[in-house]
């Protein structure tokens, strides 16, 4: 089972949550955490893993370069470059790296054959044990650099090639390429809230593509005592959508605490697991 944890919006505990399932179905289950937030991942951390072992770096970019001898100056590359990575220097194009997206664009347009697209290592990505007995695969996209949708992939294909009953994915915030990728071909997700307007209104468009790909979900609502009257609005939601709510947790500084102690909540708090199996009861259903 390929079970994703996302959030529309960043900060209402979603690593948390998703670190504390996979502690749980690690007492029955073989288990493999992925986090797919490649931009900022800190799921490896949430568990108690500071360093990552057997760490590579990854190339899933491409970046364009000047082919020496061959270019005549007409400066087609940077008529077509939309990103404004190409600019005419002495005659000769100069491609900002910072900018420039490896699409090709300039590489079609170029007359002498003088461009050409070379890979580039845009990440590092590694695996290690957790304290809690199984694996977590972690990727970090290197500054400046695009194609956090690719490795998102490959964080997905290294975890699948280990072999595993369940794979727990904690997903980036938001709707970007990393948050498709994360969520493409999974069984099910744990979709995870607060009750703010802009968390409900973020929920939303995330689950919106949720529901492109087909793939059942619940919502879990964090902080769930914080604002009532939102939370009946998240209900509401729920019911409109049909949708469960699959759990409501109350504010809890235990969260806060179990972050700093670098433990999931349920290990800092063994008084929550009743929660986290109702979530997990609703997945299965």
């Amino acid at each position: 089972m390929k079970l994703a944890v996302l959030s529309g919006k960043g900060g209402v505990g979603k690593s948390s949550i998703a670190a504390s399932l996979a502690v749980l179905l690690a007492r029955d289950h073989s288990v493999v955490a992925a986090d797919c937030d490649v931009d900022a991942a800190n799921l490896a951390l949430v568990l108690g893993v500071k360093q990552l072992d057997e760490e590579k770096s990854l190339s899933v970019s491409e970046k364009a370069r000047l082919v020496p001898g061959k270019c005549t100056g007409c400066g087609r590359c940077a008529e077509v470059c939309v990103f404004g990575a190409v600019k005419m220097v002495n005659g000769l194009p100069v491609f900002n790296d910072a900018l420039c997206e490896g699409c090709g664009a300039c590489v079609i347009a170029c007359p002498s054959e003088a461009i050409v697209l070379k890979p580039v290592q845009n990440a590092t990505i590694g695996t290690a044990v957790t304290p809690y007995g199984f694996p977590v695969v972690s990727a970090q996209l290197k500054m400046g650099e695009a194609s956090s949708g690719k490795v998102v992939f490959e964080v997905k294909r290294l975890a699948e090639s280990i072999g595993a009953d369940v794979l727990v994915i904690d997903c980036a915030a938001g709707i970007g390429c990393p948050v498709v990728a994360s969520v493409q071909g999974c069984d099910f997700v744990v979709a995870v809230t607060e009750p703010t307007p802009a968390a409900l209104w973020d929920l939303s468009r995330a689950l919106g593509v949720v529901e492109h790909f087909g793939i059942p979900a619940g919502i879990v609502i964090n902080k769930a005592d914080l604002n009532p009257r939102m939370t009946e609005e998240i209900r509401s939601f729920a019911t409109k959508k049909n949708l469960n709510v699959l759990a409501e947790i109350p504010y809890d500084m235990a969260f806060v605490e179990a972050l700093v102690l670098l433990k999931p909540v349920i290990v800092r708090k063994p008084g929550l697991e009743p929660v986290f199996r109702k979530i997990l009861e609703g997945v299965m259903r």
